[in-house]
């Protein structure tokens, strides 16, 4: 089936909110990292600009900057409509207001555009999806999935789930999962039935805490042991 723009609600993270979310140290971020669904998020923009080693994965890359820009500010002000209508499902200590935080988003969103081009031209910007990626089996010492696995769990059956993740495990030594939680902020029905089917294969995983907490209580993530 083909991907198409319309299927996607662009809400890029911050840097700031992928070190907190993968519990991040400095030597996670000195390491190859594979940053699996993150759409326009600015994580591979500051990562690079300080030196790391990161390539991004996500059907949305397959679209110009333009196009991308465009879904952005189709979408946005139904985000504003949306969180003040579910305001207190949320967290407000990093971000005063619904509208406080779309701008940071926004931001966040506006550096990843800024990077998008060169991006594209050097690599670090491929449109794939999975569970079938184009990259050599252990290439990557960590990969990342934001708000795609467990969160869209009514959508994403459990097989996609389990096998998203082993083909993770197979290019990276690590992989992290944030959030555990479906987008109604409970947790996944998926999570524990693939979590015995990923050491089943010889992938351990753990679920830890994070010091993120967007939705109230949807604070922790899984890592998994990969190759």
């Amino acid at each position: 089936m083909a991907f198409d723009l319309q299927d996607i609600v662009p809400f890029g993270r911050s840097y700031r909110e992928y070190v907190d979310m993968f519990a991040l140290d400095e030597a996670d971020r000195s390491c190859p990292i594979l940053d699996c669904g993150g759409g326009p998020a600015v994580f591979n923009a500051e990562l690079t600009r300080q030196g790391g080693r990161v390539i991004s994965a996500d059907p949305v890359y397959a679209f110009t900057a333009g196009a991308i820009r465009a879904r952005i500010d189709e979408v946005v002000p139904e985000m504003v409509v949306q969180l003040r209508r579910n305001r207190e499902k949320f967290r407000w200590d990093r971000s005063g207001s619904p509208e406080e935080l779309v701008a940071l988003r926004r931001t966040a969103m506006e550096a990843f555009l800024a990077d998008y081009p060169a991006g594209l031209r050097e690599g670090r910007y491929v449109a794939a999806s999975l569970p079938g990626l184009p990259f050599a089996a252990r290439r990557f010492d960590l990969a990342l999935v934001s708000h795609l696995l467990f969160l869209y769990s009514d959508h994403l059956e459990e097989a996609f789930h389990a096998g998203a993740l082993k083909e993770l495990a197979g290019l990276a030594r690590e992989v992290r999962v944030f959030p555990l939680a479906d987008l109604n902020a409970r947790r996944s029905r998926h999570l524990e039935p693939v979590r015995r089917a990923l050491d089943k294969a010889g992938n351990p995983s753990e679920v830890v805490q994070v010091d993120y907490e967007s939705q109230k209580g949807v604070n922790q993530m899984l890592r998994i042991v990969g190759a």
